[in-house]
């Protein structure tokens, strides 16, 4: 038997194992990197970290195992090791067999009753138990920036997202182009927003601080400047960005949005004190130019004669829709 194999596997074995564990004594100089994933903020991220922990530890109970056995019959097996039991005809053993195919099906049955607890227990569209009424927050994703407007206090922001802590943030999301995806990795849930259709998502921040907003879905060459910072404020410090958006001169109306939905990547954050009341539905019903808002086209279509003109403006799909 040629022994060369075997010794090479070890070798190659040993210096895996020396690279490991340079990797992991190196672990310590890490301590400045954030995993915000890890880190949460609100009662969202944090049932999402602990769903994340229970799935890798029931992956770590196939994996951990599987590398050991690895290693130690890479050593046990080798040509150098006379002790071991050579038995070339061998294939076959029911207890092997079982353990294999139990274990893996105890952890799929496993994880798919938490997958299906969680999808409930975390949709998006479920509303945090509160006293008061939540924040309300009306986000756009453009390109390549985020417009938050908050209709009960008749502010907006671009690439700014202010919420108090302790309070439910309601958010209502569309998109103005392109399908792109909403993320504050410290509270959870990546969703994502698409033209001319609208999701909804409920978060809520515990700790103050300024987290990071992405989008989490590529959509063009500006994609990796598309972040903003998402602000959780006390009672006092919530009311005082109110009060500085409020005394921002521009006006978001539709004539300033077209400006603002012009391709760019926005660098600093911007303000509006006065927001047309009806922008986020006319831009969630593709209507901020001349063409017919979407769910107005159905009553247009039967209380006055759709003329070629018209007919040429609207959505091919309520145009569809009307045919």
């Amino acid at each position: 038997m040629d022994p060369e194999p075997f010794g090479g596997l070890l070798r190659r074995t040993s210096r895996w194992l020396v690279r490991a564990s340079a990797v992991l004594a190196a672990a310590p100089l890490l301590g400045g990197c954030q995993m915000a994933l890890m880190n949460p903020a609100g009662p969202i991220g944090a049932e999402e970290k602990s769903i994340i922990l229970l799935a890798t530890g029931l992956m770590l109970i196939v994996v951990i195992p599987v590398i050991v056995m690895t290693i130690a019959f890479a050593w046990r097996y080798r040509a150098s090791n006379e002790n071991a039991t050579y038995a070339p005809d061998w294939h076959h053993s029911n207890w092997i067999e079982a353990i294999g195919w139990a274990i893996p099906c105890l952890i799929v049955l496993a994880l798919g009753d938490v997958t299906w607890a969680s999808s409930h227990k975390l949709d998006p569209w479920a509303r945090i138990p509160y006293a008061g009424k939540p924040l309300e927050v009306e986000v756009v994703s453009l390109d390549w920036k985020w417009l938050f407007i908050y209709p009960q206090y008749h502010v907006a922001s671009v690439n700014e997202l202010a919420m108090p802590i302790g309070r439910p943030v309601h958010f209502r999301l569309t998109s103005a182009t392109v399908m792109n995806s909403f993320f504050i990795p410290r509270l959870g849930s990546q969703i994502y927003t698409m033209t001319g259709m609208e999701t909804q998502l409920n978060l809520r921040a515990d700790r103050p601080g300024v987290y990071q907003g992405i989008s989490a879905n590529y959509s063009g060459k500006g994609f990796a400047d598309m972040k903003f910072k998402a602000l959780a404020l006390g009672p006092s410090g919530f009311k005082a960005w109110i009060a500085r958006a409020g005394t921002a001169k521009a006006r978001l109306d539709l004539a300033s949005y077209k400006t603002l939905s012009m391709h760019g990547v926005a660098r600093a954050a911007t303000y509006y004190g006065a927001v047309d009341p009806m922008l986020y539905d006319k831009i969630l019903n593709r209507c901020v130019d001349t063409t017919p808002c979407t769910d107005d086209a159905p009553h247009l279509a039967t209380t006055k004669p759709m003329t070629p003109d018209m007919a040429m403006r609207m959505p091919a799909s309520t145009s569809k829709h009307k045919s």
